[in-house]
Parts: C-alpha cells; structure tokens; sequence
C-alpha cells in the first residue's frame, strides 16, 4: 500500500516561493527547500508553476488545469449517460417487436 503525502497548503507554497524568489545573492534554492522542510526539486516545481500562474512563462495555468479537469470529469458522465440511454433504446426497441416476448397481438 502507497502512502500519498497530503499537500501543502497553497498558502505555505505560495510563501515558500515568495522568499526562494526574493533570496539574496549566494542564498541556493536548495537552502532554502531545506529551511523549510521540502525537497528541492519540490520548491524548483513550485516556483515553475507559479511563473506560469503568473504570466511570466507559457503554459497551462492552474485555474485553467482546474477547469479542464472539470470538463473532462463532466464529459466523463454524459459519456456514460448517453450509452445508458443507448442501451435502453435498443432493449425498449427489442421489447417491442412483433411475436418476441410482446403481450399485444
């Protein structure tokens, strides 16, 4: 069984990013995931999504990942809703044929 740590709050990532951003010259990203706790390459993803959720780089921004995921998931149901009604139409059509399990003469 994998254990999956619980991330952190976008409050501590969003300040974590704000002080590797603002370090004084000789000051490593390393130092600084270290002070706080995280991995490096951990802060070096964060600050590459912040620079996309800023606009300073190109790229799929979270609110836009956010609404994509939600598209999808909503995709996802009327997927399964259509195939639902599919199903049903081809048994209601099954049904009612002439001679095959029908109680109309």
């Amino acid at each position: 069984m994998t254990i999956v740590p619980k991330p952190y709050p976008k409050e501590f990532r969003d300040d974590v990013v704000r002080v590797a951003r603002d370090r004084e010259i000789g000051v490593t990203i390393e130092q600084i995931a270290k002070d706080f706790g995280v991995h490096p390459m951990t802060l070096q993803k964060w600050m590459r999504r912040a620079d996309i959720d800023d606009g300073n780089k190109p790229g799929v921004t979270s609110g836009q990942w956010a609404e994509l995921r939600e598209a999808n998931k909503r995709i996802r149901l009327l997927e399964q809703e259509n195939e639902v009604l599919r199903r049903a139409a081809a048994y209601l059509s099954q049904a009612n044929l002439p001679g095959k399990g029908s109680t109309r003469s």
